[in-house]
């Protein structure tokens, strides 16, 4: 993931990975075959993984605000300790977005956690997909900063204020309505 990371999908080549690896060329291709299933099967097992730790995250509260607090500050966390995975994770969401077929999405999740929000009455009924949209762009794009090194410092001293700030998008009451055009 590292290489990956750093070099590219494109740049990096199965040397590459075997160098790094320390296995021979050959030995990658008994068990994948070739560079993209690598990188969909790593992609796909760590998308998943942090879907499940967005799921646990949200679990251990009841209001919808504190279930969003709790996944962002995971975000956050997983940004700082867990780097290279979550820079991987997110530098190649759109490529594998279009083809993957599993279940557990961490937009998923928060999509879910929206929608019961707006069942409960706690925050406003609206669009939940464009809610999400939203939700997940305030915590994205601090990230893609960071990744790019134009956000110096560590992510989880902004979980606070990246909470906020989804909440009062959240709070359509005090403005117009979301609605897709």
């Amino acid at each position: 993931m590292a290489l990956f990371v750093s070099k590219g999908v494109t740049e990096t080549t199965i040397r590459d990975i075997a160098l790094g690896a320390g296995v021979a060329e050959g030995a990658l291709y008994r068990h994948y075959p070739s560079k993209d299933e690598l990188i969909n099967n790593l992609y796909q097992r760590h998308y998943a993984d942090f879907a499940n730790r967005l799921k646990r995250a949200h679990a251990l509260f009841e209001s919808t605000r504190d279930k969003l607090a709790a996944m962002i500050e995971e975000c956050c966390h997983a940004f700082d300790e867990e780097r290279v995975l979550f820079s991987f994770l997110l530098l190649l969401q759109h490529h594998f977005r279009q083809t993957n077929a599993w279940r557990d999405k961490p937009d998923e999740i928060v999509r879910a956690v929206l929608e019961r929000g707006m069942a409960k009455g706690e925050i406003p009924a609206a669009d939940v997909d464009l809610a999400t949209a939203l939700v997940m762009g305030i915590i994205v794009q601090p990230a893609t900063f960071k990744t790019y090194g134009r956000l110096p410092g560590l992510m989880r001293p902004l979980a606070p204020a990246l909470t906020e700030a989804c909440w009062r998008v959240l709070q359509f009451d005090r403005a117009p309505p979301l609605q897709r055009a």
